[in-house]
């Protein structure tokens, strides 16, 4: 289970200190496909990088499973059973994809098999990939379902994806929309957080979370949640916008 009380980050812009996210407690509960969404800017990107470690809240304090991790950093959090996946992902010249997926999983010994079959899961040609380079030669929707591939090897109790769609072509994004449903068909002892816009990854929620300038304004099953956010012009618009980050 991940906790976050009273959470809250600053920055420093020129007009002084401005409050990203403001006092925010929030409970999330275990073996749960939740998902983020709310307006651009309004701090969910910023959330999940508090939560992964990424940074580090003004104030407030985070646990999980019971442990506070507040001042912990990324290393320690993933020894812990976190990952986090970047909007954008992280281009490695000179890394196989065979190396990468062994790097994730902590094991050098990972069997080509293993390896092949995490790719098979996220849709793609195992043989076509296992030696590829993790540079510019892929596209952003190859390298948005290799690391995919990275988080599953990892099996961490909590994966954070943030805005997956983001930047990649329509037809990659079905073909994340169906990795996601398997994920979500899988879930076992581990629960997964998704930043998104987007109606497809919205409807496969369990919990649906709303922010706007750095509060909580709705949390809820997806049954209760998803209706009130596709009955307002606002929320049509967030769900249907590709572009964000904040």
């Amino acid at each position: 289970m991940l906790t976050l009380e009273h959470i809250s980050f600053d920055v420093q812009d020129e007009g002084g200190e401005k409050g990203i996210i403001k006092d925010l407690s929030l409970t999330l509960e275990d073996n749960k496909f939740i998902v983020i969404t709310g307006p651009n800017g309004g701090g969910k990107s910023t959330l999940a990088r508090l939560i992964a470690g990424v940074a580090k809240p003004t104030s407030g304090k985070i646990y999980f499973d019971g442990k506070d991790i507040t001042d912990a950093g990324i290393t320690e959090r993933a020894n812990l059973g976190i990952s986090f996946a970047f909007q954008q992902p992280v281009r490695f010249k000179g890394v196989q994809v065979l190396d990468l997926l062994r790097l994730a999983a902590g094991k050098m010994n990972l069997s080509v098999a293993d390896a092949c079959r995490y790719l098979s899961e996220v849709g793609l040609c195992a043989k076509d990939y296992i030696n590829r380079e993790v540079n510019a030669s892929l596209s952003g929707g190859e390298l948005k379902r290799i690391e995919i591939a990275t988080v599953l090897a990892r099996g961490t109790k909590l994966s954070i994806f943030d805005e997956p769609e983001a930047g990649i072509d329509l037809w990659s994004f079905q073909n994340l929309i169906q990795v996601f449903e398997k994920m979500r068909n899988a879930i076992h002892d581990s629960s997964i957080l998704i930043i998104s816009h987007q109606e497809r990854i919205l409807d496969i929620a369990d919990e649906i979370v709303v922010i706007a300038d750095g509060k909580i304004r709705r949390q809820g099953p997806k049954e209760e949640i998803l209706p009130e956010l596709l009955g307002t012009s606002s929320a049509v618009d967030v769900c249907r916008n590709y572009e964000g980050g904040n």
